[in-house]
C-alpha cells in the first residue's frame, strides 16, 4: 500500500510533505484520520516525544489533489509561515493534466471566484460580481502526449478550488474532476491536479527553501515522467 506521505524537507520548525491524493490535510465530518495527525504520530514516533505534538497546518490540498504540504512544527514558525502565505511570498507552481489543448501555448486566466460551502463547490465569473473575489493564474503547457496535455499552472492568489474551475472555465478540465466536468473519475478517486514544487525564504533560518514534489505513480502521470 502507497504511504500517505513522503518527507521532503524536515528541521526542528517546519516539516513539509509530499501529500498523496485521497488524504486528508485537516479532519472533516468523514472521520478520516487526516495528514496533520498522521504527521504528528510520524514526529512523535521519531523523536521519541512525550505528551501532545504541536503541528500547524499552513495551507491545505483539496482531497484529490497530491504534492507539497507545509506543516509547521512551532507557533512562530506557524504565524511566520503564515504572513508569507497571506503577502504571497511564496512561490507556488502546480502541474494539471488536461484533457482539452488550451486555447494558448501560455496564457493567464482572471476569474471572481464563489464558493458554495453546501455543495463545496466554487463558481467562475468573467467579471466582478457581489461576494466573488478575484482570482488570477498563469499557465503554460508543457507537454502532450495520450490525448492529455501538461500544464504548470502559478496561481497568483489562492482561492477554494480556484485552478481546478479556472482550467474547466477555459475549457480545459482536469482529468478525473468529475466536480468540474470530467467525464469520468480517476480509478483511484485522485484527479490529475498535483502541487509540484514550493520555494519561500525559511520563516526562522532566513535561508531560501524549495521543495519539489516527484509526480504520482498512475497511468496518466506515466507519459509525463
Amino acid at each position: 500500500m502507497q504511504e500517505p506521505f513522503d518527507v521532503l524537507y524536515e528541521d526542528n520548525h517546519l516539516l513539509i510533505v509530499n501529500k498523496r491524493s485521497g488524504i486528508l490535510v485537516q479532519g472533516d465530518a468523514t472521520g478520516d484520520t487526516p495528514l496533520v495527525d498522521l504527521c504528528k504520530a510520524y514526529i512523535k514516533d521519531k523523536y521519541d516525544k512525550p505528551g501532545a505534538v504541536f503541528l500547524g497546518v499552513v495551507h491545505r490540498l483539496d482531497r484529490p489533489v497530491s504534492g507539497v504540504v507545509v506543516l509547521a512544527r512551532t507557533s512562530k514558525s506557524l504565524e511566520r509561515m503564515n504572513e508569507l502565505f497571506r503577502m504571497r511570498e511564496t512561490e507556488k507552481i502546480y502541474w494539471a493534466i488536461v484533457g482539452q489543448k488550451p486555447p494558448e501555448q501560455q496564457g493567464t486566466l482572471v476569474h471572481w471566484l464563489q464558493k458554495d460551502e453546501k455543495k463545496n463547490k466554487t463558481t467562475a465569473y468573467r467579471k466582478e460580481t457581489p461576494g466573488a473575489l478575484r482570482s488570477e493564474l498563469h499557465y503554460q503547457v508543457l507537454a502532450s502526449a495520450a490525448g492529455h496535455w501538461l500544464l504548470e499552472v502559478h496561481p497568483i492568489t489562492g482561492r477554494p478550488h480556484q485552478i481546478r474551475v479556472q482550467l474547466a472555465s477555459m475549457g480545459c478540465v482536469i482529468a478525473g474532476d468529475v466536480k468540474y466536468g470530467a467525464g469520468q473519475p480517476n480509478a483511484d478517486g485522485s484527479i490529475c491536479l498535483h502541487a509540484r514544487k514550493l520555494t519561500f525564504v525559511h520563516p526562522v533560518k532566513k535561508e531560501p527553501v524549495s521543495c519539489e514534489a516527484p509526480i504520482p505513480d498512475m497511468e496518466l502521470w506515466r507519459y509525463f515522467r
